[in-house]
């Protein structure tokens, strides 16, 4: 009797109880770390700013001193970024620059649009300011000790700059997860070995080994190539014992259905383990996670084994789904699933499955979602022509109108 299909949510939460994160880490420049998983916590050792400092370009002054509203005062001092002020005299005012350290006595910045230099040095106040206009209070942006960046944040550009304002010139990250890919399958054909009028019957591109490795390389992976491996069992352990001495994870591309030239199944089982789920998505289904033992005496013991479908929609999805999450729990990231926001549908989707649908769609001029014509599992020109993914429950029908649940290809290859 055939087993029942495996929620990918359960699916999911099996496969994140196998990623611990990798032992070791790397110390890179902060200009270096895009993209990588922060080990430990960036605690600042300063305020931001470092003193109270103005948000304007115009004069620092005594706000009491300009209550009437066109008050007439002389300039005392000229205060640079960067160059910190004397006290400000009673009486006067100081032109001050935006970042500018707002001299002792002064407690508002009236901006200069706001004010008229007159011929004798002195500036009207045309203004009636508050105390603590314009001025970026010491601190307020981050406090001397707090944390920063939380270990296990994938850094991007905003939280580079973050540590490079607290002073941080070199990170602590987690290294990069050491992935071996490789594809199955006799009928594959590598672009540029053989010309589009020579392809024997039967033959197809490897498109799976392009966007498979590009997908990696985006999760901050570094990927070794094993290319396409002959639909021989021998070949297949081969392969596999090769790439298990020195990576983390074996992610292969078909052959892990029950056919007699799927060799990956029985080839993983001769060295390690593997378990062949059915997941209940759309494309999708076939789905393999196991691990392959080490012969080099390596202290972990195993590399991970994850096996992918061979169509590509289907390849790429389950990736996106099951692989992505995996990939950055190896890393250290705890938030790992992609973040859906709600959308409006304008197609009709009266086809309900019993599997969970993840159906590519783009944004239309109205800010509504459309349906690419063919679902297809082998139409990968649908994952190059949306914006996204419809997130369809099983049995769940689409109306125009309907509220959907949407997740960005922009949140799911960042």
């Amino acid at each position: 009797m055939r087993a029942p299909l495996k929620p990918l949510d359960d699916a999911l939460a099996d496969l994140l109880a196998q990623a611990l994160p990798l032992a070791g880490d790397d110390t890179v420049d902060s200009f270096d770390a895009d993209g990588r998983v922060l080990r430990e916590d960036a605690i600042s050792p300063l305020q931001v700013p470092p003193q109270d400092n103005s948000a304007m370009d115009g004069y620092a002054v005594r706000s009491a001193e300009c209550a009437p509203g066109d008050a007439v005062l002389p300039v005392s001092q000229r205060i640079p970024a960067g160059s910190p002020g004397q006290p400000l005299e009673p009486g006067t005012v100081a032109r001050i620059f935006t970042g500018a350290p707002v001299p002792p006595g002064a407690d508002a910045i009236v901006m200069q649009e706001d004010c008229e230099a007159l011929e004798d040095g002195r500036v009207r106040i045309n203004a009636r300011p508050e105390a603590g206009q314009w001025i970026r209070r010491s601190g307020e942006d981050i406090r001397r000790g707090a944390t920063v960046i939380a270990a296990g944040t994938r850094l991007s550009p905003a939280e580079l700059g973050l540590a490079a304002s607290i002073g941080l010139a070199r990170l602590k990250v987690a290294r990069r997860p050491r992935v071996a890919l490789f594809s199955t399958g006799d009928e594959l054909v590598m672009p540029g070995t053989i010309a589009p009028e020579q392809m024997p019957p039967g033959s197809i591109y490897n498109s799976n080994r392009f966007f498979l490795r590009a997908l990696l390389q985006r999760m901050g992976c570094e990927v070794t190539d094993f290319g396409i491996v002959p639909d021989r069992r021998e070949a297949t352990v081969d392969a596999l014992r090769e790439a298990a001495r020195s990576h983390d994870l074996i992610l292969t591309s078909g052959g892990v259905s029950v056919g007699e030239e799927d060799h990956v199944k029985p080839a993983v089982q001769a060295l390690g383990q593997l378990d062949l789920w059915q997941v209940a998505i759309k494309p999708g289904k076939p789905f393999a996670y196991g691990h392959v033992r080490r012969s080099g005496g390596d202290a972990e013991g195993f590399a991970h084994f994850i096996g992918l479908p061979g169509n590509p929609v289907s390849s790429f999805v389950t990736f996106l789904m099951l692989v992505r999450p995996f990939v950055l729990r190896l890393q250290g990231v705890q938030q790992v699933l992609p973040r859906p926001v709600e959308a409006r549908a304008e197609f009709a989707w009266p086809r309900a499955d019993k599997r969970r649908e993840f159906l590519r769609v783009r944004y239309n001029g109205s800010g509504a979602l459309e349906l690419f014509r063919n679902q297809s599992s082998g139409v990968l020109t649908s994952a190059a022509w949306g914006d996204g993914v419809v997130d369809n429950p099983p049995g769940q029908s689409i109306a125009p109108g309907d509220t959907v649940r949407f997740i960005a290809f922009s949140e799911l290859l960042s």
